[in-house]
């Protein structure tokens, strides 16, 4: 019989499917790395989120592991190229979240070209500036999505209601321009874009892709948005363009000095690069919540579910 042991606190719908679906399942998530190691032997799939990393020696201790399952979508937890060599599926469930990034990236971009954060935070000191909290329109501009799957389609069919128009790159996919977004290269998209969306997932290639020489082959002054994953962008080089005006204003949800399992790791003696995002106007942060909604929570657990379900089954 097919076991699942599930590590990271999770939606109660995914126990609901487990029980239709036949499979036993232990909710363990208070279990730490050496409790999960000395009991994953005894499962066929592990449910993990960010608090554990499955390498290699996570991956041999599971001997008898058919998959291992990620609510969410980064994968960069999960040595994926050793698992696939034993034969382990890695399933995770981007499905259950891409709305709410979607929306999160759309409030986040609206927010800063109408200085809402700015003028919220002026009023309730008492400053009523008008003209010092005079926003730019969003309708005929370009924005450019680097990472056309999930997220970035999602936010592509948000936007479709802005009159903008909407370019795509992506490198790993071809034939996928849509409705919502046109197909092109990374050139044109960095010669054309007024926003530039990142939509990419944390792997060698891209950690620290949106560098110096990224930013210099924008030819406008963009905006740049990031919800995906910090070390895709050089923080060093995005404060140098900021500095610049070359990168008009910055939404950031996710940051380069993130720990592996997205906890709390703001101190005193932050890097120079963060302490001047800190203290600028024309950048707004959130604290890794794109995709952390209500709806989310349910819908990460249940997709990720019948997806283990299916595979086990099969």
């Amino acid at each position: 019989m097919n076991k699942v042991l599930i590590i990271d606190e999770v939606h109660p719908s995914m126990f609901d499917i487990f029980k239709n679906a036949g499979i036993a399942f232990d909710y363990q998530p208070d279990l730490d790395r050496a409790q999960a190691l000395n009991c994953i032997e005894n499962y066929q799939a592990v449910i993990l989120r960010s608090k554990i990393l499955a390498d290699k020696e996570f991956i041999d201790t599971g001997k008898n592991l058919k998959a291992i399952g990620r609510t969410g979508a980064g994968m960069e937890t999960i040595d994926i190229p050793y698992a696939e060599s034993k034969g382990i599926a890695c399933i995770n469930s981007p499905e259950g979240n891409r709305d709410a990034v979607g929306e999160q990236a759309i409030g986040m971009l609206l927010s800063l070209m109408n200085n809402l954060n700015k003028a919220d935070n002026e009023v309730r000191n008492k400053t009523w500036d008008r003209e010092g909290n005079r926003g730019i329109e969003l309708n005929g501009r370009v924005v450019g999505i680097i990472g056309y799957g999930n997220m970035g389609g999602a936010f592509a069919k948000k936007l479709s209601g802005f009159d903008v128009e909407v370019i795509a790159y992506d490198k790993y996919k071809t034939n996928y321009g849509n409705q919502y977004a046109k197909e092109v290269s990374l050139q044109e998209l960095l010669e054309r874009a007024d926003v530039i969306s990142l939509h990419v997932p944390q792997t060698p290639e891209t950690i620290a892709m949106v560098n110096d020489e990224f930013l210099s082959l924008c030819k406008k002054n963009i905006i740049l948005i990031n919800t995906a994953r910090g070390k895709v962008v050089k923080t060093d080089d995005l404060v140098k363009h900021i500095k610049t005006g070359h990168v008009f204003a910055a939404a950031l949800d996710v940051l380069e000095y993130e720990s592996f399992n997205f906890q709390d790791f703001l101190t005193d003696n932050m890097p120079d690069a963060f302490n001047y995002l800190a203290k600028s106007k024309n950048v707004l942060f959130t604290p890794h919540i794109a995709g952390w909604t209500v709806e989310s929570k349910y819908k990460l657990s249940a997709v990720l579910a019948e997806k283990i379900a299916k595979y086990l089954r099969s």
